[in-house]
C-alpha cells in the first residue's frame, strides 16, 4: 500500500513542517500515529481489510493541526502507518509473541504483551496483522530506518526550542475512538469525554499549561477529562521533564468529533472541530510563554 497524497518526501520516516516566517515559538508540535503509508514488504494478512488495517491509525489529526507552522510552530507528522510502526512506543517495547528470537530479560513490558508494542501483532479493532511470525532483524529495521529518525528529529525540535527559548513545549497530538453507540453503551454517550489531556498526572508539564487547554476546551462546550484513560505515552514521559525546561502534554480528540470512521474522511462535524483546534493553536501561541515561564 502506499501514501495516498503523492508526496515525494512519503517513503521518509516523517514530514517536518516548519515554521513560517520569524515567528518561533517554543511550542513543538507532533503526530506520531497520523501516517498512511503501509509498506507493502511488510507481509500483512492479506484478508485484513484496508479499514482493519488503518484502525489504529489517529487519521487526519496531520490535518486538524495544519494550521501550526504560520504561528511559529514547527511540526512532525509520521508518514508510515501505526500498524507497522508504533512512534509512541519505547524502541525496546517489544512483543515476544510475534518476534522470534528476542533475548531473554528483553520482552516488553504490558502493551507489547497485549499486541501492541512498538511493532504491533494487532490492529486497532483486535485483529491478527500477520500470519507469521517477524524476525528479530525485520523488527530491528523498522525501528532503526523509522523510529530513530524520527525520535532524532524530535529531540533536534525541542533541543533548539530550548537552546532559543529558555523551555520547549512539546504538544503530542493523538486521537481515540468516539463511544461506540449500538450495542447501548453501559453509560451515556455524553458521559464520555470528548478531549483528553495527558500529562503524567501532573509530573510531565506545567499545571498552568493543562489547566489553560482544558478551560479553552471546555469553553468551546467539550467535554475534556485528564488522564484517563490516557495519561501520555513514551514521547510525553520521555519529554516530560519540566525541571529541565521540557514540558510534554498529550492531547487525545475524539474521532467522532470530527471523523466519518466508516471511510476515514472528513465527517460532518469537521469544520467545527478544525475551527475549535485553529482557535486552540492561536491562544497556545500567544499564551505560553505565559503559562510556561
Amino acid at each position: 500500500m502506499t501514501a495516498e497524497d503523492g508526496d515525494p518526501q512519503a517513503e521518509a520516516p516523517f514530514r517536518l513542517l516548519p515554521p513560517v516566517g520569524d515567528a518561533a515559538s517554543p511550542l513543538v508540535f507532533a503526530s506520531p500515529h497520523s501516517g498512511r503509508l503501509y509498506p507493502e514488504a511488510a507481509g500483512f494478512d492479506p484478508d485484513l481489510s484496508d479499514l482493519s488495517l488503518r484502525s489504529a491509525e489517529d487519521a487526519l489529526v496531520d490535518r486538524l493541526i495544519a494550521g501550526a507552522p504560520g504561528q511559529g510552530i514547527p511540526v512532525l507528522l509520521a508518514t508510515h502507518g501505526r500498524a507497522w510502526l508504533d512512534l509512541n512506543r519505547a524502541p525496546t517495547d517489544l512483543d515476544p509473541t510475534l518476534i522470534d528470537d528476542l533475548p531473554a530479560g528483553t520482552e516488553g513490558g504490558p502493551r507489547a504483551q497485549a499486541g501492541y508494542g512498538v511493532v504491533p501483532r494487532l490492529t486497532g479493532d483486535g485483529r491478527a496483522l500477520y500470519g507469521r511470525r517477524l524476525s528479530r532483524a525485520e523488527a530491528a529495521d523498522r525501528i532503526e530506518t523509522a523510529h530513530r529518525p524520527y525520535h532524532a528529529a524530535l529531540d533536534a525540535l525541542m533541543q533548539e526550542a530550548r537552546a532559543r527559548h529558555g523551555v520547549a513545549v512539546l504538544v503530542d497530538w493523538h486521537s481515540m475512538p468516539g463511544p461506540n453507540p449500538s450495542p447501548p453503551a453501559k453509560r451515556p454517550v455524553a458521559a464520555f469525554p470528548q478531549i483528553v489531556l495527558g500529562d503524567r498526572h501532573g509530573g510531565a508539564c506545567a499545571t498552568a499549561l493543562t489547566r489553560r487547554v482544558s478551560a479553552l476546551l471546555g469553553g468551546e462546550g467539550l467535554r475534556v477529562a485528564l488522564n484517563h484513560p490516557y495519561a501520555g505515552g513514551w514521547t510525553t514521559e520521555r519529554w516530560g521533564r519540566p525541571g529541565e525546561g521540557f514540558h510534554a502534554l498529550q492531547i487525545e480528540i475524539s474521532r467522532a468529533l470530527y471523523l466519518d470512521e466508516a471511510r476515514l474522511q472528513p465527517g460532518p462535524g469537521w469544520a467545527r472541530c478544525q475551527g475549535i483546534i485553529n482557535r486552540l493553536i492561536d491562544s497556545l501561541a500567544r499564551e505560553v510563554r505565559d503559562l510556561v515561564p
